[in-house]
C-alpha cells in the first residue's frame, strides 16, 4: 500500500510504501489445503464419484485460513463476531474461520517517526522551521488496536501538535540553546497524549532549527559585537593589571637607586642593540634616572662605529671623481 502526502506550504511530497502483511499466507495453511484435496481425491477413488474432490477443495480453502504465524515482535488482535477475545502470537496460532478474524497486527518494536513544524511562531514572534525524530513503541497492543483508529497516524499528529505547542511558548534564544530541556518537555507532552493509546515514548531528538536568513545575519552581527566588547573589556583589565604592576615596581625602584640605574641600562641595551634603532626618552627620565651620561656615551660609540664607514665612502667618492 502506498501512502502519498503533500504539503502545499513547503512543496514537499512524502511517499511511504507499506508492504502487505503476509502472515495470512503460510506453509501450514498450504499443507492443510493440500491434505484436504488429497483426502478428497482418495475418497473419490473409493466411491467412484467427483463430489468428494469438490468437498475436499472447499474444506481445504476454509481450513487453510485457520493457521496463522506471528513474528516474534508481532501481536495479533483477534475479534470473535466483532468482540475482542484476546491477543495471539508470537508463533503459530489458529483462528476459527468465518467466526474469528484478525483486526490488527501490532508491531511492538521501537519505531522512529519524523515530524516537523513549519513556519511556527515562537513566543517572541520569530518564524522557525523545526525537524525532529520520535522514538516510540507499543507497550499495550490491546489499547493500540481498540482505543484509537490508527495508532501510528495518531502518534504522528500528536507529536506534530506538541512540537508546535512547545515552540509557541518558547523564545528563540531558549529554543536554540536549551535543546535538551525542550526535548525532555516534548517527550513528556507526547507521552501524556499517547499513553491512553498503549504507546510510550522513549526519546525525542531535534534534528534542525531553521530561522530566517535576515535574522541569521542580525544574530551574526550581534555575536560579533559581543565578542568585540568582550575583547575590549579584557584589554582594559590587562591595562589595569599592568598599571598596578608598574605602581609596585615604582615603589621598589624608589628605595633602590642602584636597581633603577640597572633597569635604565637594560632599557638602553634593548633599544640600541638593533641597528638603526631610534629611542625616545622623556626628559624627566634623563634627569631622574641619570641617563644623560649613558646616552652621551652611547651616542659617541655609535658615531665612532659609523666614522670609518663615512671615511671609506668619502675616499671612494674622491676616487671616482
Amino acid at each position: 500500500m502506498a501512502i502519498i502526502r503533500t504539503n502545499d506550504a513547503s512543496k514537499k511530497v512524502e511517499v511511504r510504501i507499506e508492504a502487505p502483511n503476509m502472515n495470512g499466507l503460510n506453509f501450514i495453511g498450504a499443507l492443510v489445503l493440500a491434505s484436504c484435496v488429497a483426502g478428497g481425491f482418495l475418497a473419490s477413488s473409493f466411491v467412484h464419484s467427483s463430489w468428494p474432490v469438490v468437498v475436499g477443495v472447499i474444506l481445504g480453502l476454509v481450513a487453510a485460513g485457520a493457521p496463522r504465524i506471528a513474528q516474534q515482535w508481532e501481536r495479533a488482535v483477534v475479534l470473535r463476531l466483532g468482540r475482542y477475545v484476546g491477543l495471539r502470537g508470537p508463533g503459530l496460532f489458529f483462528v476459527v474461520p468465518f467466526v474469528e478474524r484478525i483486526s490488527t497486527w501490532v508491531d511492538q518494536r521501537t519505531i522512529t517517526t519524523s515530524f516537523a513544524a513549519e513556519q511556527t511562531l515562537t513566543s517572541d514572534t520569530v518564524p522557525v522551521n523545526v525537524d525532529a525524530v520520535l522514538f516510540w513503541m507499543v507497550y499495550d497492543p490491546e489499547k493500540a488496536a481498540l482505543e484509537v483508529q490508527d495508532y501510528k497516524e495518531a502518534v504522528s499528529w500528536a507529536a506534530q501538535t506538541a512540537l508546535r505547542d512547545i515552540i509557541g511558548r518558547t523564545p528563540l534564544t531558549v529554543l536554540l540553546k536549551g535543546r535538551e530541556q525542550i526535548e525532555a518537555d516534548l517527550q513528556k507532552l507526547i507521552d501524556e497524549r499517547s499513553n491512553p493509546w498503549g504507546v510510550t515514548v522513549h526519546s525525542v531528538e531535534m534534528r534542525d532549527v531553521v530561522i530566517p536568513e535576515s535574522l541569521q545575519d542580525a544574530m551574526s552581527r550581534e555575536a560579533q559585537a559581543a565578542r568585540e566588547k568582550e575583547a575590549r573589556i579584557i584589554l582594559g583589565q590587562a591595562e589595569v593589571e599592568i598599571a598596578h604592576l608598574f605602581h609596585q615596581a615604582a615603589r621598589e625602584y624608589e628605595g633602590n637607586p642602584t636597581a633603577l640605574h640597572l633597569r635604565a641600562m637594560n632599557i638602553l641595551y634593548e633599544g640600541l642593540k638593533e641597528k638603526g634603532a631610534l629611542m625616545l626618552v622623556p626628559s624627566t627620565a634623563v634627569e631622574s634616572m641619570g641617563l644623560g651620561g649613558m646616552l652621551g656615551a652611547a651616542a659617541m660609540r655609535q658615531q665612532t662605529l659609523s666614522t670609518p664607514e663615512n671615511g671609506a665612502s668619502s675616499s671612494a667618492n674622491g676616487a671616482v671623481v
